[in-house]
């Protein structure tokens, strides 16, 4: 039986077997980790995004990297400027009211149906998560703070049946996600984020939608109110073209 060829060894898209992969898969991936990054400003706005320095992080070519970089581009989280570079987007300013109204309207429905589907089982669910956020608050890990939140709002929309809301948040609430993240390190919001999580998981534990309800709103909210200062604080993080007069 005649020995294959190094070309036979190769995949459809011309890499050989060694692991690496395909350019569909890399791109997603690459795309994903990048995203992460960027809402989470590991990659601050204005900072440039390399792409050679990219793709030989990953060990692969341009191209995944340039499909990745397109997509949260389409995205608004990078500028691709044809002469100058790709950069960290900035966080723009007059988008964050109506992503914040958008999303305290819809958690406030799901907040009154979960009081009225709620299980034992699924309250204890959201205890623990506030239990997490306590830890994460001692250990002044706010990534872990900030995923237990994730999770916290997450829940509430599976209880109420309807998930498929919360991933409709997370397509509207991207750039507000960067925004919370500057407010964390302010001296007792994680605290006060916990009280606020807590009042709305006594309503749900109570089965009271009208309580669950007005406690998100409260809760949301809370994020219109700390825009203003906390832009002042970090101006260059933040585009304020276009911004409401």
């Amino acid at each position: 039986m005649r020995s294959p060829k190094t070309s036979e060894l190769r995949s459809p898209i011309g890499h050989k077997r060694t692991g690496r992969p395909r350019t569909a898969t890399a791109a997603a991936r690459i795309y994903a980790d990048l995203r992460a990054e960027l809402v989470s400003l590991q990659r601050k706005p204005g900072d440039p995004v390399l792409e050679a320095e990219i793709a030989l992080s990953y060990g692969v070519s341009r191209t995944p990297v340039r499909e990745a970089i397109l997509r949260l581009s389409d995205e608004g989280l990078v500028e691709i400027f044809p002469q100058s570079g790709i950069f960290v987007s900035r966080i723009p300013l007059a988008a964050l009211p109506e992503a914040i109204i958008v999303r305290r309207s819809l958690e406030e429905t799901t907040a009154r149906i979960a009081t009225e589907r709620a299980s034992s089982s699924q309250i204890l669910g959201l205890h623990s998560i506030i239990e997490r956020q306590r830890e994460a608050e001692t250990a002044g890990d706010r990534e872990a703070f900030h995923q237990a939140d994730e999770a916290f709002h997450a829940t509430i929309a599976d209880i109420a049946g309807h998930p498929g809301i919360w991933k409709l948040i997370l397509q509207v609430k991207i750039h507000v996600d960067r925004f919370r993240r500057l407010t964390l390190p302010q001296r007792g919001r994680m605290a006060e984020v916990i009280a606020e999580h807590e009042a709305i998981m006594a309503a749900i534990e109570a089965h009271d939608p009208a309580s669950a309800g007005t406690a998100m709103v409260r809760h949301l909210e809370r994020l219109l109110a700390d825009i203003s200062a906390t832009q002042h604080k970090n101006p260059e993080f933040f585009d304020q073209q276009n911004q409401p007069m």
